[in-house]
């Protein structure tokens, strides 16, 4: 017998989107200023390393195509409300990135992703370690557009999307934290999605 009162159980698909979010098929454009453009990225591009390691690094175009890659399934959550799920993007595992740079200090316990026209991200360094956070260069298996942060972008699937920085250019890795460019505007540090912490006051 139909009972209207009985509780429906969430499906699969509810379980994997945060409280506040709406899941949609498209990938919304959403970022601070305007788009670089590259007429020769191995000329105009490169990645740069400093701070807490034993001394600094820089990798050309061509020296970070080098690297080994791997491919991830994973949701994306951003700050805007709309998720997206199962999406797959290919680049160097962070984890996998430190092999092929200077030791860390051992003071090193923050990062700072260093992107395009002055756009920083902070994020503490255990949080990169994880298994699915990516130095990414392709998404759907295809170089990622301009729009969506060609040559490289950072990507943090456990935080909200602003932390995932676009049109990466450098990482300084600090021993102690430095907010970035939206948390200096009022947005929370941790950018957890599950705890919809999307503000300071979160």
């Amino acid at each position: 017998m139909f009972n209207p009162f009985k509780r429906k159980e969430p499906s699969d698909q509810d379980k994997r989107v945060p409280p506040g979010q709406y899941v949609t098929e498209k990938f919304p454009v959403l970022h601070y200023g305007t788009v670089p453009q590259y007429t020769n990225v191995e000329e105009q591009w490169d990645l740069r390393c400093w701070g807490e390691l034993a001394e600094p690094v820089r990798f050309s175009f061509s020296e970070f195509r080098a690297l080994p890659t791997v491919t991830i399934k994973t949701d994306i959550h951003c700050v805007t409300r709309w998720s997206k799920l199962d999406t797959v993007w290919e680049g160097v595992s962070f984890r996998e990135f430190l092999r092929h740079i200077p030791p860390l200090k051992p003071s090193a316990r923050f990062v700072v992703a260093h992107s395009e026209q002055g756009y920083t991200a902070n994020l503490p360094l255990d949080v990169l370690l994880d298994d699915d956070v990516l130095l990414a260069y392709k998404y759907d298996n295809q170089e990622l557009t301009p729009e969506h942060g060609y040559p490289l972008r950072l990507l943090v699937p456990k935080k909200y999307f602003w932390k995932s920085a676009k049109w990466l250019r450098g990482l300084e890795f600090l021993d102690h934290d430095r907010l970035g460019f939206w948390e200096r505007y009022g947005y929370n540090n941790n950018a957890d999605p599950w705890r919809e912490e999307r503000y300071a006051d979160d």
